[in-house]
C-alpha cells in the first residue's frame, strides 16, 4: 500500500529559479541527500528531462528507479509517476505558486510504496522524512544560486 505525505515551504526565489534547479537533474547528486546517480534518458524540446534514472543509498539498502516528468505551464510545477525499479510504486509533485512578495510557495506531494515488508508507522515517518527533506534540500539549493 502506498503512502501519501505532503508539505510546504516559502522559497525566496522566483518559480521560475525554482524550476530551472528542480529540472537540472545532473546536478542533483551535488545537493540531493543520498542521491548516489542520476542518468537523463529523455529530454523534451526545451531539454528538460522527462524520463530519468536515478540510484540511492537508504538505510533499507541501494534503490534503483526510473521516473516520467511532466512539466506544467508557466513553471507552475512538474509530477512524476514511476517507470520502473526497486520500489513498488512513486508518484508526486512540485507545485510552485508565486507570493504577493515575489517569493514562491513550493508544495511537494509523494505517494510511494518501498516494496519492502515494513510497520504502516514506520512506511508513513519514511514518506513524511522524504517529503521535509526534498524541501529543506531544495529550499536551501534555490537560495544559495
Amino acid at each position: 500500500m502506498a503512502e501519501h505525505a505532503e508539505g510546504s515551504t516559502e522559497v525566496f526565489a522566483s518559480p521560475a529559479e525554482v524550476m530551472a534547479v528542480v529540472a537540472d537533474f545532473d546536478a542533483y547528486p551535488d545537493w540531493v541527500g543520498n542521491l548516489e546517480e542520476v542518468e537523463v534518458l529523455h529530454r523534451d524540446r526545451r531539454g528538460r528531462g522527462t524520463r530519468v534514472a536515478f540510484r540511492l543509498r537508504t538505510p533499507m539498502g541501494d534503490q534503483a528507479y526510473t521516473l516520467a516528468y511532466r512539466y506544467q505551464p508557466r513553471d507552475a510545477g512538474v509530477t512524476w509517476t514511476y517507470v520502473e525499479g526497486t520500489l513498488d510504486d512513486l508518484a508526486g509533485s512540485y507545485a510552485l505558486e508565486p507570493t504577493a512578495d515575489g517569493t514562491t510557495q513550493v508544495t511537494y506531494r509523494l505517494e510511494v510504496a518501498l516494496g519492502v515488508p515494513l510497520p504502516g508507522l514506520v512506511k508513513r515517518q519514511a514518506a513524511k522524512q522524504i517529503v521535509r527533506s526534498a524541501l529543506s534540500d531544495l529550499k536551501r539549493r534555490v537560495e544559495s544560486m
